[in-house]
């Protein structure tokens, strides 16, 4: 196979500005197959170490900004009459796009994102974050043309040798911007070095063409001055240079006779120098347009998808022996891998052993002879209180936040508490020992002492609660996939506790159960109403029979008007009065509290008794969740 070497740039920190000398990301294209191949020979190939070093890429990112800036504003600059390369007017029509671009990488890449990234020990991106010298070679691969189908085999590819990161995974987004934005650098330096020569050609056919119309018999003079000039025998030189003379007079034919004679000194020809701006120009062209494209693309991509389909991490969680892992939404999928991630550096460990660790921990729980089934989830080692466990089988070196933060969690009532009454109680010995200093004795010392302790416990609360919201990390709730639908086996029951209290305020509550349905139309999703009648001196007034036959007339109507084929959607559940000695008057138990209390009774198979009146079939029940 024939191979192409790429110039890479020399990487320094703190260096900005780029060199002219550095040709577009071009090499060799691939296809799917051969870009999977090369993928597997760069994996075998890297060495990588993980250590804190400075953010080049920033630096890298500043150099390229200032060079397309330079370039827009000179291109802006160019004179009307003078026409400009197709590839300039994609950059001219598109740098709205390329300055959202790199706003939007320096935005994403603070300095102390890579950091942790492993970077490669040798070869030419020696220092280099190793996901971006990847994402170097498939731009270069590509000429520059993204796609989602080529970039998820590539990646994959690499990692049947060599896994990545999660880190490094969710850096790709970023970094395929970067290379991005270094290619368009590097072809915007290509065109302004392009631009220069063209402009030298274009001031050496004025010369020419005024000294053919002032005086002929001299044009001799002026082609003796090009020949002693330093000129560039560039592409773009030659080619305006030739395009120009082919418009003037045949008198200047003697500059085309003597460059045709330079150029033959060297080998070349007019022709070929002619072919080869074009070929350079057709390339540029593609190029920036791909860059362009992919630059779009980028934004538009799904790439909480794109990383969850190649994590390695991710395909193992899924093996999750309780079979909840799958089920449960991105934000607490990507909590448990960030835990993963925790485990593996502070264990040194790579990722995808912690995440073999923590299910072969769920498995052993998974036993019918292990134990409570909840400690069967993964999420039980990565998250709960199972993680002193996986600690222990990845040797995990607590960092001192994390040491101070499980303590908290221990013991909250002795930090909380303690910490109060020990800021409290510093502050009252230093105001004794500052009152003694006073000569305040007595009965004056001990008044203004626990006027103090007072003023000092408030003082010392804030102060715990500020303290806290530093130490303390906030956690949510693990959470279950609902956005498509819910499962048979999480069949929910959504209940309104309320007073029928009057016929205005029925039809309120039942146009309100009505519009929560609609909102929320599941086959496995039912609505409810916990209903108590009004306090009273007496069990039954005159107009409780009435109140509560409204109410199941609009539950049964609600149901004919939403058939849910042979079950059934709205239901109402009422409780009797019941005389409250305490407070003298017939109530409903517990009021809110005691409705809720019955409902969950009668889900767990308790007697139906406690409420007097129910509408809508019950079968259901026992599997609402």
């Amino acid at each position: 196979m024939q191979t192409f070497s790429i110039r890479w740039p020399t990487w320094r920190t703190g260096q900005t500005r780029p060199r002219a000398t550095e040709p577009p990301l071009r090499a060799e294209l691939f296809g799917v197959e051969q870009l999977a191949r090369h993928a597997r020979a760069l994996a075998a190939d890297h060495t990588v170490i993980t250590h804190y070093r400075s953010n080049q890429l920033l630096a890298r990112l500043d150099g390229n900004e200032q060079s397309l800036r330079a370039f827009h504003r000179a291109t802006l600059a160019v004179d009307p009459s003078r026409h400009i390369t197709p590839a300039a007017e994609w950059l001219l029509d598109n740098f709205y796009l390329i300055e959202e671009q790199i706003q939007l990488a320096r935005r994403h890449l603070p300095r102390g994102y890579s950091r942790e990234l492993p970077r490669l020990v040798t070869g030419r991106s020696a220092g280099l974050p190793r996901v971006y010298d990847l994402v170097l070679e498939l731009i270069s691969h590509a000429d520059a043309q993204i796609e989602t189908e080529p970039l998820g085999a590539f990646i994959a590819a690499y990692q049947t040798v060599a896994s990545l990161k999660l880190g490094e995974l969710w850096a790709i987004p970023i970094m395929l911007r970067l290379g991005l934005i270094e290619n368009l650098q590097r072809i915007a330096t290509r065109l302004a070095v392009a631009r220069k020569d063209r402009n030298l050609a274009d001031s050496w056919v004025d010369r020419l063409q005024a000294m053919a119309e002032k005086n002929p018999s001299h044009l001799v003079v002026v082609v003796a001055d090009m020949a002693k000039s330093d000129l560039p025998l560039s592409s773009s030189f030659v080619a305006e240079f030739c395009q120009r003379l082919s418009r003037q007079s045949p008198a200047l034919h003697l500059a085309r006779s003597w460059l045709e004679q330079r150029l033959a000194e060297e080998g070349l020809s007019i022709e070929q120098r002619v072919q080869l701006e074009s070929q350079n120009q057709a390339a540029d062209q593609v190029s920036v347009s791909h860059s362009i494209s992919s630059l779009r693309l980028l934004s538009a991509m799904d790439w909480k998808a794109f990383v969850e389909s190649l994590s390695l991490v991710e395909q193992t969680l899924r093996t999750d022996p309780a079979g909840v892992y799958r089920q449960m939404d991105f934000a607490t999928r990507d909590r448990y891998r960030h835990a993963v991630e925790f485990f593996a550096r502070h264990g040194n460990r790579p990722e995808g052993e912690v995440a073999r660790d923590a299910i072969r921990l769920a498995a052993d729980r998974a036993r019918p002879a292990a134990g409570d089934g909840r400690t069967a989830h993964v999420g039980f080692f990565l998250i709960g209180k199972g993680r002193t466990a996986l600690a222990r089988a990845v040797k995990v070196r607590w960092p001192w936040r994390s040491t101070v933060e499980r303590s908290i969690h221990r013991f909250p009532l002795a930090y909380y508490a303690g910490g109060i009454a020990g800021t409290t109680l510093l502050a009252a010995g230093g105001f004794v020992r500052l009152a003694q200093t006073l000569d305040v004795q007595g009965g004056k010392l001990v008044f203004f002492t626990l006027v103090f302790l007072l003023c000092a416990s408030q003082l010392a609360v804030a102060l715990t609660n500020w303290l806290s919201t530093l130490l303390v990390q906030p956690r949510q709730l693990p959470r279950l996939d609902y956005s498509s639908g819910l499962d048979p086996d999480c069949r929910t029951m959504v209940v309104v506790p309320t007073l029928l209290t009057g016929a205005e305020g029925i039809v309120r509550l039942l146009e309100t159960l009505e519009i929560h349905a609609l909102a929320n139309r599941d086959p496995h999703l039912h609505f409810a109403l916990l209903t108590d009648y009004r306090d009273a001196p007496a069990e039954i007034l005159p107009g409780d029979h009435g109140l509560l036959e409204q109410a199941r007339a609009g539950v049964a109507r609600l149901n004919a008007k939403y058939p849910a084929g042979n079950q059934t959607v709205f239901y109402l559940f009422h409780r009797p009065r019941r005389w409250n000695p305490g407070e003298g008057r017939w109530m409903g138990y517990e009021r809110k509290r005691g409705k809720l209390m019955a409902f969950n009774e009668l889900l767990r198979g308790g007697d139906p008794a406690g409420f007097s009146a129910i509408e809508g079939d019950t079968s259901i029940l026992p599997s609402v969740k």
